[in-house]
């Protein structure tokens, strides 16, 4: 490892027994630890020279969501610091991007009137064995976030690929019965993605597409159902289209009648090798 180097951990409950492994190899190794947690008095938070906290509050479901997205919002505070002090982005960048940032509740708060319309499309979700994610650059984690959470919660399969890998493999699974939830707001990349919407289309596929005003003026005509979004900088896309995802998963778990908190086989922090 580097000398001088810092190694960043991060985990909502601080406990996360391979994290905490890996925590320890770094110091091993002469690395600086710096750590992201939900819960201050953590091990992983007594092992850090440095603690960054979320301040999520407890987060009493298995399936973390309030967790994700301010570890989504740390990380970008982070960003920001780390490249001001870097000389990386000047001060008019920097605080483009810190209001950015500042607009994000009240960015959700518009996200979650639409709660309703997203209950609605839930009950399609629920009839589904298999459902795809779709997400290019920075939405792809977001794409990976929103399949695993409607696995954990739901049962149902899902899986969630960089929208450009969507040639190499998931278009053959597409038909009628696999709803494709392709998140996409509008910028540089969403051309692209407009042309797997239109390819998932021509296969008979149901897409359920995320994306702001101008992109749904796009390519919404193409798609079973449409959840528009507030248009933002792209740097924080990836926090808002968050919460869209992890709504489908929890309204698709409730009409399923399955355990939203507590789901079968998971447990809340993973102690054990």
């Amino acid at each position: 490892m580097p000398k001088g180097g810092v190694a960043l951990f991060i985990s909502q409950s601080g406990e996360t027994i391979d994290t905490l492994a890996a925590l320890s190899y770094a110091r091993a190794a002469g690395q600086s630890i710096l750590s992201i947690v939900n819960t201050p008095e953590s091990a992983i938070a007594r092992e850090s020279d440095a603690v960054l906290r979320t301040l999520a509050g407890p987060e009493i479901g298995v399936a973390s969501t309030k967790a994700f997205s301010t570890q989504l919002t740390v990380l970008a505070c982070l960003a920001i610091a780390i490249a001001r002090a870097r000389g990386a982005i000047d001060h008019a960048r920097e605080a483009q991007l810190s209001q950015a940032l500042t607009e994000v509740p009240a960015r959700v708060a518009e996200i979650l009137n639409h709660d309703a319309a997203i209950r609605s499309i839930a009950h399609d979700l629920a009839e589904a064995r298999d459902v795809l994610y779709l997400g290019r650059g920075s939405l792809y984690p977001i794409a990976l976030e929103g399949a695993l959470k409607l696995k954990e919660i739901s049962y149902i399969h899902a899986e969630g690929y960089a929208a450009g890998e969507m040639k190499h493999g998931p278009i053959a699974l597409i038909d009628e019965d696999v709803p494709i939830i392709v998140c996409a707001p509008s910028g540089p990349l969403f051309e692209k993605t407009a042309a797997n919407v239109q390819e998932v289309h021509a296969r008979g596929g149901r897409v359920i597409l995320i994306s702001d005003k101008a992109g749904l003026s796009r390519a919404g005509e193409l798609a079973s159902y449409t959840i528009e979004l507030p248009a933002v900088d792209a740097f924080v896309a990836p926090i808002l289209y968050t919460i869209p995802v992890q709504l489908l998963a929890y309204h698709t778990a409730v009409l399923k009648g399955t355990d939203v908190d507590q789901p079968r086989n998971l447990a809340k922090s993973v102690t054990v090798e």
